[in-house]
């Protein structure tokens, strides 16, 4: 049981924003198509398909996520991966984002928060995927701004 255990893994990052949380949230919630004009060099497509299906096309990975969560008064969404290649090496894929306002100002801090079940021992934590989101953050609040 205690081998079990290691492979069930938790990673977070929080990344400060300029745009307002509220904003940062409906480009997750509301205006997923727009993501790759955002950050083009990460995101190559992104839509909504039939209800909560989404699929994202990135530089790494290719996935289809099903929306598990939408939280609006906390702006918070929660993505499952439910097919991609990333399958292969963790058998449950969870991110979820949510966007806290600073008290005082305008921006926000972006707490990801990505929950993973490997399938064995030799499977990396995935840091890169971790990365990948502070990136793809920063990158949407730049658009945001220019908006």
């Amino acid at each position: 049981m205690a081998e079990a255990a290691n492979l069930v893994g938790k990673l977070e990052a929080d990344v400060e924003i300029k745009a307002s949380a509220e904003k940062f949230h409906h480009m997750w919630a509301g205006r997923v198509h727009d993501l790759p004009k955002a950050t083009p060099d990460k995101v190559r497509n992104c839509e909504l398909q039939e209800g909560d299906w989404g699929k994202v096309d990135g530089v790494a990975i290719v996935c289809k996520d099903r929306v598990e969560e939408v939280e609006p008064e906390k702006n918070l969404i929660t993505f499952r991966v439910i097919e991609s290649d990333l399958l292969k090496m963790y058998k449950s894929f969870v991110s979820t984002i949510q966007v806290t306002p600073k008290h005082g100002g305008p921006g926000g801090i972006v707490h990801w928060d990505l929950e993973y079940e490997k399938v064995s021992e030799e499977v990396e934590h995935p840091e890169s995927h971790l990365q990948l989101s502070v990136e793809v953050s920063k990158d949407i609040d730049e658009y945001l701004l220019t908006e």
